[in-house]
């Protein structure tokens, strides 16, 4: 059984996560915030804002939705009280920001759901499936809520040892929003010929999405594909020929290419789809200077996908 739970701070990230558990009939019972009422989309069931102290004051289990840079500054400006539980939802910051409630003899610990949380409606929908990064002394009491909160929310527990959050939130990091300048990237070279943006993506984001379902489906190494799964220098060739007579700018797109590129050869060997010998010719192109096509160009390229 879920102890009372509080809110403190009255964001996305806790808008979200009021729909959801909402959703499954478990009512909020405070949340705490500088604002005077609740905007729309928040769930009937749930209180106004009270002051973050008179939160508290109700709470069993406390989830602390705050900026990253106000979770520490947040806890200490608060009193707390033993058989109390507090954890931060950040996935970037130490559960050791909480230290002022953990004085106090609270129990602290981190829930961070892995999710997109721009659009609180559309965060609440997608978190059944998603995953939770719980840190909470093994084997305590709060350990136990979360993982029974996990399973209230639909969610997947990962279980996050201390000191590895930044290191977690990093490679969240790159599964969502360093997706965006691969995207950035390709919409950038098909303007070079006259496709706008929203054309582009129109054109892209199919094959963006069939690549994830294929990781889903086949694993890293099973999902790759193109040139450099075929072992096809060739088309290698001709595609790092065609940046290089890019005009300049402000970056680079022959090194984005070999940065990105790189790694697949060691999948596609994973795969084996790649013999040592047909790597090291991959890895050599990539690395080299001798860039212009041999003759014939492309046509040494089946030019699929």
């Amino acid at each position: 059984m879920l102890p009372p739970i509080v809110l403190v701070g009255a964001g996305r990230v806790a808008q979200a996560l009021a729909i959801a558990l909402a959703r499954r009939g478990v009512a909020v019972a405070a949340i705490g915030s500088r604002r005077q009422a609740l905007g729309p989309g928040w769930p009937e069931s749930c209180p106004q804002p009270s002051s973050p102290q008179a939160a508290v004051d109700q709470a069993g289990l406390v989830l602390l939705t705050v900026p990253d840079d106000h979770i520490a500054s947040c806890t200490e400006a608060l009193h707390w009280r033993p058989g109390q539980a507090v954890v931060h939802c950040s996935g970037a910051t130490e559960v050791a920001a909480l230290a002022g409630a953990a004085r106090a003899g609270a129990a602290t610990g981190g829930f961070h759901p892995l999710q997109i949380f721009s659009d609180p409606l559309r965060a609440a929908d997608r978190l059944a499936g998603s995953t939770v990064a719980i840190e909470a002394e093994a084997g305590s009491a709060l350990a136990e809520a979360l993982q029974a909160l996990a399973a209230v929310l639909g969610l997947r527990p990962i279980v996050l040892p201390p000191g590895m959050r930044a290191r977690y939130h990093v490679a969240a990091g790159y599964a969502a929003s360093f997706l965006l300048p691969v995207l950035a990237e390709a919409t950038g070279l098909w303007k070079t010929f006259g496709v706008d943006e929203a054309e582009a993506l129109a054109a892209l984001l199919p094959l963006a999405r069939g690549t994830l379902d294929a990781v889903e489906g086949r694993g890293l190494a099973g999902a790759v594909s193109g040139p450099i799964a075929r072992g096809d220098t060739g088309v290698l060739r001709t595609h790092l020929a065609a940046l290089q007579a890019l005009a300049p700018s402000s970056h680079d797109p022959l090194d984005f290419y070999r940065r990105l590129a790189l790694p697949q050869v060691a999948l596609a060997v994973q795969a084996g789809r790649l013999d040592a010998q047909a790597a090291q010719q991959c890895r050599d192109l990539l690395l080299g200077d001798g860039l212009m096509p041999q003759a014939g160009g492309p046509a040494a390229g089946s030019g699929v996908l």
